[in-house]
């Protein structure tokens, strides 16, 4: 198995599990405070992490080559995991999800100017494509001629929380030992979140902390398997791979919520995944032309 499709798999087996956190985020936001939940996810993540390196390798290194892009790569995932947990307050899961992959286009475009990525003729229509699908899913006004909810922007800012998330972690790569990256994945976040304990704690009912600490173990657990699949793979060529998201995200808004996809979510769903197609499929080398004799 080449290391792109390992690659592939792990990016695909960490979306599922960061839908499951979603869904489950969504459960708890009608009971706790967002940044109390984001603090004991980032705390849960954290202690996780430290424990399994210790268990499995007898070591937590932590000393990084790039300080600064480590702690910047954390702060992106606490904003846009906050942004995404306050959205889902106000609007659907499977809405919210659609308008968040805004993602992995904008990484599309990112990896070209950012991380010096080829990206062909077709690949930047598929990011055409991809972003008219995230502007259809918002439901602007002149689409639908009804107001625009105020949190469907959320997702937004997740979206671009996501892309520097996601270049980030494809550059960190390149430069420490992935043991280091997951270490350091949520270290910013939980410090961040902190500051705002002594105004917003609410103690939790016992039974509430499973499934606290739960939130921690899908990120902790997502969160490195993503690393492990930017280590294999273009950002490129993992980001159209989220679009998978899409479907358990519906999935769990269907069972869990009762929340059915209207049409504009479906419609721009599909739109995105059209172009997240055009941006996956794989490029075709030129073939030698035939040579003559002399």
């Amino acid at each position: 198995m080449s290391r792109t499709l390992q690659g592939v798999l792990l990016q695909l087996v960490a979306l599922a599990l960061f839908v499951a956190m979603d869904a489950l985020l969504k459960v708890m936001v009608a009971f706790y405070p967002v940044p109390q939940l984001m603090f004991v996810r980032f705390l849960a993540h954290t202690l996780f992490v430290i424990l399994a390196l210790k268990l499995l390798t007898g070591s937590v290194p932590w000393r990084s080559r790039a300080p600064v892009l480590q702690t910047l790569r954390s702060a992106m995932l606490a904003v846009a995991n906050a942004a995404l947990s306050f959205a889902l307050i106000h609007i659907p899961l499977a809405d919210a999800t659609a308008v968040v992959f805004a993602a992995p286009v904008l990484t599309v475009a990112a990896a070209a100017f950012w991380l010096g990525e080829k990206v062909s003729p077709r690949r930047w229509i598929g990011v055409a494509i991809g972003l008219a699908g995230v502007l259809v899913a918002i439901r602007p006004p002149f689409l639908t001629g009804e107001p625009l909810h105020w949190a469907m922007l959320l997702p937004l800012v997740t979206a671009l929380g996501n892309t520097v998330y996601q270049l980030l972690t494809r550059r960190l790569a390149l430069v420490d030992d992935p043991r280091i990256t997951f270490v350091h994945t949520s270290l910013a976040a939980c410090a961040l979140t902190a500051l705002a304990q002594p105004f917003v704690w609410v103690t939790p009912a016992a039974s509430d902390v499973p499934w606290m600490l739960l939130l921690g173990a899908l990120g902790a657990l997502g969160h490195s398997i993503l690393v492990l699949a930017f280590a294999r793979a273009p950002a490129s060529v993992l980001a159209p791979m989220s679009y998978s998201q899409l479907i358990w995200a519906g999935l769990a808004g269907v069972l869990i919520f009762g929340d059915w996809p209207d049409g504009w979510t479906l419609l721009g769903a599909g739109v995105i995944a059209a172009g997240g197609v055009l941006v996956a499929l794989p490029e075709r080398r030129p073939q030698p032309s035939p040579r003559g004799d002399a």
